[in-house]
């Protein structure tokens, strides 16, 4: 069973942001298990999806990290705004 990472992620971050259709999460590179995930939200929206001293980013990436670690892989995710 393959977990879609774009998925998890933006259902994940679409509750913490003001601007959801602003809201893109891609895939950017997988080779040899490792990927890349780029999230993309409205500059306004940018701490909250953060949060204080990165504990949102952290606990999304944590979350993401589980699944991916369950398949054998790592993953890399990027958040940044517009």
């Amino acid at each position: 069973m393959s977990v879609n990472y774009e998925k998890l992620i933006k259902d994940l971050v679409k509750p913490l942001v003001v601007n959801p259709d602003d809201l893109s999460v891609e895939k950017f590179s997988e080779d040899e298990g490792m990927l890349t995930i780029q999230i993309m939200v409205n500059q306004e929206d940018l701490g909250r999806v953060i949060g204080k001293n990165g504990r949102i980013a952290n606990a999304i990436r944590t979350i993401a990290y589980a699944s991916a670690s369950r398949e054998g892989k790592k993953i890399t995710i990027n958040i940044d705004s517009f």
